[in-house]
């Protein structure tokens, strides 16, 4: 019996055994969870797990992988940034004196080409004389020339007794050169005076285009490796600095401006051609602010840049800006000025649209001053000097 007991309970401790051993591997052996330092127990807050520089898996608080929903990056193409470009290299004047021949041509040919056809006419009664002067003067010519023109070129005709439409042309063309005067000199004074660069004042009405015109005159000096200095002084437009500076900018030629509008105008032409003699320039282009020829005041201010800037010795060229498409009225225009900063030049722009071209012998002739540059367009290259038989040509091509 005691040997029975003795079995029994044998069994059942290798019962329990067994038991406990299936436990074991169902249940996971419960990690050893190691203190924190005394440093973080003591201010309570989470302590990060110890990380290597060579242990691939990830710490405590980080995470085991990337998650899925996480956006990809990719490798960012990054471009360097371009060197700035350098000031623009103006248009030699030689080569854009062909393409304004051609634009004047296309402008100016209803007079030119309406001469021809009159004069072309079977018969040149007094009908068709009377015509001629017709046309010139619709095309500005003005009275005084239409009338030495038609007179000239009517004798001419009598005693020649020609009819060849060759000859009557080269006739045409003869009369027009003499009334734009083939031989008068047209250059601009913008000869550096020893230590002194030549000075340029450039005066006009309102929306003639002025500051637009010493930009481009900028660009004429500059293709002709001249260093230029442009002095912003129309202080009343406060758009006129800016628009004359980003003008300098393109050729790389500094402009003097003042920081503050309304600014003296005199005092700012003043120091444009004082930075031009430190700056050893060449030339000195000074822009003014437009003015109304019947305004007295704004004229006498005029009158003083000028006096301020012969401070500095003769001012070589004052040119009045003209918009050729006002006709008569420029003419009128150009007598007051004249009479205020003495004119030696005029600018006709915008002759490309009208063909009014005999604006040219109208202006000389009421001035007694040379038409010397031209403009044909919106282009920053399209003013070029004025030439008396590249602009017949052009009225007879």
């Amino acid at each position: 019996m005691e040997t029975l007991d003795i079995v029994i309970g044998v069994a059942v401790l290798i019962l329990l055994a067994g038991v406990g051993a299936i436990a074991g591997l169902v249940r996971p052996r419960r990690r050893r969870r190691s203190l924190p330092p005394r440093e973080a127990r003591q201010a309570g807050g989470p302590v990060l797990g110890p990380r290597s520089d060579t242990d691939p898996l990830p710490g405590v608080g980080d995470d085991a992988e990337v998650p899925r929903d996480s956006p990809s990056r990719a490798v960012d193409v990054v471009e360097l940034p371009e060197e700035p470009a350098g000031p623009e290299r103006p248009a030699p004047v030689g080569g854009r004196l062909v393409r304004l021949r051609e634009r004047l041509a296309r402008s100016n040919s209803a007079l030119g080409q309406g001469l021809l056809a009159l004069l072309s006419r079977d018969t040149l009664d007094e009908s068709t004389w009377e015509e001629v002067e017709e046309t010139l003067l619709l095309a500005d010519v003005g009275v005084g020339p239409t009338t030495e023109i038609v007179d000239h070129l009517r004798e001419r005709v009598r005693v020649l007794g020609t009819r060849e439409p060759a000859r009557l042309k080269e006739l045409l063309r003869e009369e027009l050169l003499a009334a734009v005067g083939a031989d008068v000199d047209r250059s601009l004074a913008t000869e550096r005076h020893g230590e002194r660069p030549a000075v340029v004042l450039v005066v006009g009405v309102n929306g003639t285009g002025k500051t637009t015109t010493v930009g481009k005159l900028a660009r004429v000096l500059v293709a002709q490796d001249k260093d230029v200095v442009l002095g912003a002084a129309d202080t009343f437009r406060a758009a006129a600095a800016e628009q004359l500076a980003t003008w300098g900018e393109r050729v790389g030629v500094p402009t003097v401006r003042s920081e503050k509008d309304g600014a003296d105008p005199a005092s700012v032409a003043f120091d444009a051609v004082k930075a031009g003699i430190d700056a050893d320039a060449d030339v000195v282009l000074v822009d003014t602010a437009g003015r109304l020829q019947n305004k007295a005041g704004l004229m006498d201010e005029l009158g003083k840049v000028k006096r301020v800037l012969e401070r500095h010795g003769p001012v070589d060229e004052v040119l009045l800006v003209l918009d050729a498409t006002t006709g008569q009225n420029g003419l009128r225009q150009a007598a007051v000025f004249s009479e205020v900063v003495h004119v030696s030049g005029i600018v006709l722009t915008k002759l490309d649209g009208t063909a009014k071209g005999g604006i040219v012998v109208a202006v000389q002739r009421q001035l007694g001053v040379p038409v010397k540059l031209i403009g044909l367009g919106e282009g920053p290259d399209d003013l070029a000097p004025f030439e008396a038989e590249a602009f017949v040509d052009a009225l007879l091509s």
